[in-house]
Order: C-alpha cells, then sequence, then structure tokens
C-alpha cells in the first residue's frame, strides 16, 4: 500500500498579503477555499472532509461547516506543531481520499499575524510552562532567540560569518521583488544592506526574519481519479511524510548530539524520498521553509541538496536562481512574500507544478515543498504526472 501519485492538488486560493487584513480569519478563510473550490470546479457540498493547522486555534471546522453550509464533514482532523504543519495537513488529506474515509478535503491557514498577533514577541508572562521555563530566565524568549542558538552554531561549526546567512535573504527577496502577490514585490536587497540591517539577536539581524503578514491560503485535495473528472490541472502528491527527530522540543530542541543539522528534516527526507521512488537529483523547484535564513542552510543540507556545512555554496555558485539546477522560493517564500506558515509555499509549489506562477521555471515535473524546522516537521513532493 502507498500514497505515491493517488492523490492529488486540484484546487487552490489565496487573499492578499498585508500588514492590516481589515477582516477576520474566519473571514479570509472562507475567501480562500471558497476561490480554491472555484478553481477545481467543484462547491460546497462537495466538501466531506477538513484538514486544519493546530496553530489555527480561533478557527474549527465546524465553523467551515456552518459558514458553508456544507451537508457533513465524514473526516476531520488538526495537526499540530505550528508552520511545521502544513504539509502534514496534506498528508492526512492524502491519507483520507486514498483510503475512502473522504472525497473532497479542505485543507487552510488563515491567519492576522501582523495585525492581531504577533509571534515574534515575548512570551514571558504568557503563562508558557515545560522546558521553556528553563530557557526564560537567560533571555530565550522569542522564536528569533531560539533559533539565534542554532544560527550560532552553524556559522561557528563550519567558519561561516553572517553573509552565508546574508546570501539567503537576497535570494528570496530577489524573487518576491518579480511577484506582484509578495508583500516585498518591487524591493530587492543586496547583501550589503542585509549586514547594514539591525540586529535582532545575533547572528539574525532583521532581513534574517520572516514577514509578519495577515492572509490566508488554502488547497483542495481529491483522490487522482476523481481530479481527472475536474477542469483544474491536478499537481499530484508524489510522496508526503512527518518526522520528528530524536529529543524534539518546539524550536529549542538544544539537547540533542548536533545543534547545527535538523535531525527532524533528516527524518522526514528519509522517507520522502523513497515513498516518492525520487532522490534529490529529481526535484526540479525547492519551496523551503523559510522562517530564518539559518535553517533554509540545514534544510538544504537535510534536503540532500549540499553536504553538511556546504549548503552556502549553492547560493555563491547560483544553483537556487530561477535559471539554477534547483530553484528556490521561486514566490519569494517567508522572507519576501510573506509568512502564512508554510501555505504559500504549497499553493507556490502547485502553480510551479501547473505551469502558471509568475516566476515561472521552464519544463518542472516536480517540486519539493518543505514544512516548519526546529519543531516536529513535515514534507511533501508534487508532480507534474502520476508515475
Amino acid at each position: 500500500m502507498t500514497i505515491r501519485n493517488k492523490a492529488a492538488i486540484v484546487g487552490i486560493g489565496q487573499t492578499e498579503f498585508s500588514k492590516d487584513s481589515g477582516r477576520s480569519t474566519l473571514h479570509m478563510a472562507l475567501e480562500s477555499i471558497l476561490e480554491a473550490l472555484a478553481d477545481a470546479g467543484l462547491e460546497p457540498k462537495d466538501v466531506d472532509g477538513v484538514v486544519k493547522m493546530g496553530a489555527n486555534d480561533d478557527l474549527y471546522e465546524i465553523d467551515l461547516l456552518r459558514s458553508l453550509n456544507l451537508p457533513n464533514l465524514r473526516f476531520f482532523n488538526e495537526v499540530p506543531h505550528g508552520g511545521g504543519a502544513a504539509c502534514g495537513t496534506i498528508a492526512s488529506a492524502t491519507a483520507a481520499v486514498v483510503s475512502g474515509m473522504a472525497g473532497v478535503v479542505i485543507t487552510f491557514r488563515s491567519l492576522n499575524e501582523r495585525s492581531e498577533r504577533r509571534f515574534g514577541v515575548s512570551t514571558i508572562g504568557g503563562g508558557m510552562t515545560h522546558w521553556r521555563q528553563y530557557y526564560m530566565p537567560h533571555g530565550l524568549v522569542t522564536p528569533a532567540q531560539w533559533v539565534a542558538i542554532f544560527g550560532q552554531r552553524y556559522l561557528h561549526e563550519y567558519g561561516y560569518d553572517t553573509s552565508a546567512l546574508g546570501h539567503v535573504s537576497v535570494l528570496t527577496r530577489k524573487h518576491a521583488a518579480t511577484n506582484p502577490h509578495a508583500m516585498m514585490y518591487e524591493r530587492p536587497v543586496t547583501l550589503e544592506d542585509h549586514q547594514n540591517s539591525r540586529w535582532i539577536s545575533e547572528p539574525l539581524r532583521l532581513l534574517d526574519c520572516c514577514l509578519d503578514t495577515d492572509g490566508a491560503c488554502a488547497v483542495i485535495v481529491v483522490s487522482a481519479e476523481k481530479a481527472k473528472q475536474l477542469k483544474s490541472t491536478p499537481a499530484y502528491i508524489a510522496a508526503a511524510a512527518q518526522g520528528t527527530g530524536s529529543r524534539a522540543e518546539m524550536m529549542t530542541s538544544y539537547q540533542r548530539e548536533s545543534l547545527a543539522r535538523l535531525e527532524e528534516s533528516e527524518a522526514t527526507a528519509a522517507v520522502l524520498y523513497p515513498l516518492a521512488e525520487l532522490e534529490p537529483k529529481d526535484i526540479d523547484v525547492a519551496e523551503i521553509y523559510d522562517p530564518f535564513t539559518p535553517m533554509v542552510l540545514m534544510q538544504l543540507e537535510a534536503y540532500g541538496f549540499a553536504e553538511r556545512g556546504k549548503s552556502p555554496e549553492l547560493f555563491r555558485n547560483g544553483k537556487l536562481e530561477l535559471d539554477g539546477e534547483t530553484p528556490m522560493n521561486t514566490h519569494g517564500g517567508h522572507l519576501g512574500e510573506g509568512y502564512l506558515h508554510g501555505f504559500g509555499h504549497i499553493v507556490e509549489g502547485v502553480r510551479q507544478i501547473r505551469g502558471t506562477a509568475v516566476n515561472q521555471v521552464p519544463n518542472v515535473k516536480t517540486c519539493l515543498v518543505t514544512s516548519g524546522v526546529g519543531v516536529p516537521t513535515s514534507a511533501m513532493i508534487l508532480s507534474k504526472e502520476p508515475y
């Protein structure tokens, strides 16, 4: 039994990305879902499954059921761990349609992260318990500070300075600058800009950190057989997998043997590629989750695009440019388009497979999409044709 190419994404929807949406997360979720259904040629009454991210703790499947007047949900699920859940929702939806537990499944992310809830602020006084109580006395109270520990270790262990991080920011902003949907449209940066941006938590500067964004995205998953009956061009799900690695915490897994690698991504990749019957060299486009620049470098190594400690060379050699061997974050990613816990990466992956992306890479047959790291994570590989 395998899920390889037995399900497909047939609908995508997306609101604008902004600093102040002016509407509720439910309103934006419905906008993106209705757009995704229309894209697929489906109607709300066709939906019988919903998989949501645990991070959408202000929205529930029953809110969608009432608002869309759905007759019944026979499958509903929630995937935890913030951005690590993005591709995990696709994995769950795929399992549902392949097993026959549902026929048409919605997955989505809706967030007023700029105008309402800021993930980058201090959590002191927020009732944080368990392992974080041991880090807070040392000043580790925000995601940037937690990730800075990993970033500092990576640079130290492999002998890089912060320009290695800057190349990540320059590339993603370059792609965002030609994407009208991106918050950083027509706003590229140089390495000098990166080096002159203010410190957030050393070695992270402002341009090493993702954007704060209001917006929503939605995706519709159906079986491969049903996909052939619909009007849209399907993006087949060649593989979808999840992984935790050992001694996992939420962005503070400091008790592992190494802080210069991502065990959760390595574990996910070890399942993902064999399931798809593909190798890293077979990937045409990579949409890599980019909350902070060090995590991009470590993911590129975890997913087999570079040896450990060698990923900065990919940027210097142009291998991740639009005309490179494996173009990366063609929409601008979290650093340039907008931060929506990885769902923008999923939508862009589908567009690249369809051939409809703004920064379209020629002849795309496969696309890797990864999810949040430093947390239990997930990833998937999309394909143009089933094989």
